[in-house]
């Protein structure tokens, strides 16, 4: 079963990092993976994007299942995945991580108007505890304002 619009997210990311910078990136995947995702079967929980040493980005420990129809061609669930972007984009990224120890890490991934995957990466910086404290009191103070309009409402 193929669903309509495929939009597989990251939840953990905006919980544990500051967001800095939004990247859009292509995939380069193998026949089977994109049926795969197109069927909804991946996961980006525990994903990282690192540089190689000729300057590429690879998504390490994206998970797409293996396809249920494919044969002995089909791929291996946990492989690096090679990201697509261009040279400015990669080369001030790199950069980035290099100097300020920031990370790359997926947001999203997703099938375009065109019925191609990409990710949504983002430049990243680790959150201290005490940043996940005010996440998580923002967000309950948010959900009781809520509830109060509702009850008045």
């Amino acid at each position: 079963m193929i669903q309509k619009n495929i939009n597989i997210l990251n939840k953990r990311a905006k919980f544990e990092y500051e967001i800095l910078s939004k990247y859009t990136a292509g995939i380069v995947l193998a026949g089977t993976e994109i049926k795969s995702i197109r069927q909804g079967k991946a996961s980006i929980a525990e994903s990282f994007c690192e540089f190689n040493d000729r300057g590429e980005l690879y998504a390490i420990n994206t998970t797409i299942e293996e396809y249920a129809f494919g044969t002995h061609y089909n791929h291996r669930p946990k492989s690096e995945r090679k990201l697509l972007l261009q040279k400015r984009e990669l080369r001030k990224l790199n950069k980035e991580v290099r100097n300020t120890g920031l990370t790359i890490v997926p947001l999203r991934l997703y099938i375009n108007e065109k019925g191609l995957a990409k990710m949504e990466i983002a430049l990243v910086r680790g959150k201290k505890l005490y940043d996940k404290r005010e996440t998580i009191k923002d967000r309950d103070n948010k959900r009781n304002l809520d509830r109060i309009k509702k009850l008045k409402g």
